[in-house]
């Protein structure tokens, strides 16, 4: 790896960051609460300085693009940009009297738009509020795709980099360039962020509180400025509007700007993962419907309400709640709980394991099973009628393996932590799954991390970082010989 191109890199991405952490100033101006603007200007000042810094790495090479950037250059500016913005991203809460580690895992619950507060009761000004809820909407769609779609430098190596930060079953892309569709996600994401706004305003919530939902919603992330979630509204119309954009939020971006611009929502139904996407949603939630009918005496119609967002706000990892599901029949959380290992589509802002690799998994083992009795048989692998090459499969193999084990050393490790095995289990599949409230009273969804021991708390972080960057660039960092730099 060439540290020039590196430090070239880093500079003009850490000068976007320090714009955006410049941001909540001007909520802090326009509702009048000046001392909340310290803690984001100092905090923009320091991503400005790192900047500086970088630039002084580079300045003798003369570096004016990175269109021959290499691959090992891409995971490592990829996982180090997520890293440095969740430290950046921490400094404001350290304004406010909340201890280091705490800081981070609040900053890297945001931008990696898992949705776990630290704390469940906070007060704090509207800045603060602002910045959890705009470190989502801004990790939702990804970091560097804003960066691709937006700076001009990585107009040609923003393809590696595109695919490094969302290393999705496929290569998809629905553009000629990349940088074109890296824009085309972001112009429908701010559409259905824009048109979300509207809608709560429509329905009665404040204007403040509906910008903050809506970013937390379309980035499938979960924060918001009312403590009870969703549920503290108090509005069926509320919750059915913020189900339907959590329901987008978890489809495939890709697949809705086809559908919007070719004006033709039956393109979403071609999708053989869309169709699983919505087959898996209506089915564990007509299972919870059932039970929460039968074991917790709901009605029908808010069975079928509470059932619907609670399931596709799980199973897209946004995780804000329109009821205290901790409080439900232990069937309906076991249902509950399998929904958190199914993830939404490829191309969303959904985290976990995604459909599209389930769906891959499902054919794989199927395949496997004709062999028994047709060894000689070539089977391929398809999806909406295209084969998937066999390196995508072995990938897609590889990652669920990683991921459940994963998954399995972190229940170990938290599970003893804290003396709970609930904490552990739930804990940590909300973690790499990036869905943020678990079960339980401590960190379930009206409780906070905030007790949780240390060393806790850092093992959920680095679960945080790596399930949204879905395993693979962190994978690299294991191997030698990707630790080789030279001067340029």
């Amino acid at each position: 790896m060439r540290l020039t191109h590196l430090a070239y890199a880093f500079e003009i991405i850490l000068k976007c960051i320090a714009l955006m952490v410049f941001a909540p100033v001007l909520i802090a101006l326009i509702y009048h609460q000046y001392d909340s603007i310290l803690p984001f200007a100092v905090s923009s000042v320091f991503a400005f300085g790192l900047s500086l810094l970088c630039k002084l790495g580079h300045r003798s090479a003369k570096i004016e693009n990175l269109n021959d950037i290499k691959k090992s250059e891409c995971l490592f500016i990829v996982v180090m940009v997520w890293i440095l913005a969740g430290v950046i991203a921490a400094i404001p809460y350290l304004f406010f009297n909340i201890p280091l580690i705490d800081a981070v895992f609040e900053s890297v619950s945001g931008i990696t738009t898992t949705g776990a507060a630290i704390n469940a009761n906070m007060d704090y000004p509207k800045a603060v509020f602002f910045w959890r809820s705009f470190t989502q909407w801004v990790g939702g769609m990804g970091i560097i795709v804003m960066f691709v779609a937006i700076l001009p430098q990585f107009a040609v190596a923003g393809r590696q980099m595109f695919f490094a930060e969302s290393p999705g079953p496929t290569e998809e892309k629905f553009t000629p360039r990349i940088r074109s569709t890296a824009s085309s996600l972001w112009k429908i994401y701010m559409f259905l962020t824009s048109l979300e706004v509207v809608l709560l305003y429509i329905a009665g919530m404040p204007l403040f509180d509906a910008v903050c939902n809506s970013m937390s919603t379309l980035s499938a992330g979960g924060f918001s400025p009312n403590g009870e979630s969703i549920m503290g509204y108090n509005s069926m119309y509320i919750t059915w509007i913020v189900l339907i954009f959590i329901f987008l939020s978890g489809a495939n971006f890709s697949l809705q700007f086809k559908a919007l611009t070719k004006f033709n929502p039956l393109i979403l139904f071609k999708s053989e993962e869309f169709r699983a996407y919505l087959f898996i949603f209506l089915g564990i939630s007509a299972l919870v419907c059932t039970s929460l009918i039968l074991n917790d005496n709901y009605d029908i119609f808010g069975a079928i309400t509470h059932s619907m967002y609670q399931v596709i706000s799980i199973m897209t990892s946004t995780g804000s709640v329109s009821a205290d599901y901790s409080q439900w029949h232990f069937t309906t959380k076991i249902l509950l709980f399998i929904a958190m290992f199914t993830g939404g589509c490829a191309s969303s802002a959904s985290g976990g394991v995604k459909i599209a690799r389930w769906v891959l998994i499902a054919k794989i083992m199927k395949n496997e099973v004709k062999k028994i009795i047709h060894p000689s048989a070539v089977l391929n692998v398809k999806i909406d009628n295209n084969i998937i090459a066999r390196d995508i499969l072995s990938q897609t193999v590889m990652f669920v393996s990683f991921y459940l084990a994963l998954f399995a050393a972190s229940v170990v490790v938290i599970a003893i932590l804290e003396q709970d095995v609930v904490i552990g289990v739930s804990g940590s599949v909300s973690a790499i799954g990036n869905i943020g409230p678990a079960f339980g009273n401590v960190i379930g969804p009206m409780g906070g991390f905030e007790t949780l021991h240390p060393m806790s708390k850092i093992i959920i972080i680095v679960d945080m970082l790596i399930g949204r960057l879905e395993l693979i660039p962190f994978l690299a960092f294991f191997e030698k010989d990707f630790w080789s730099f030279s001067k340029g």
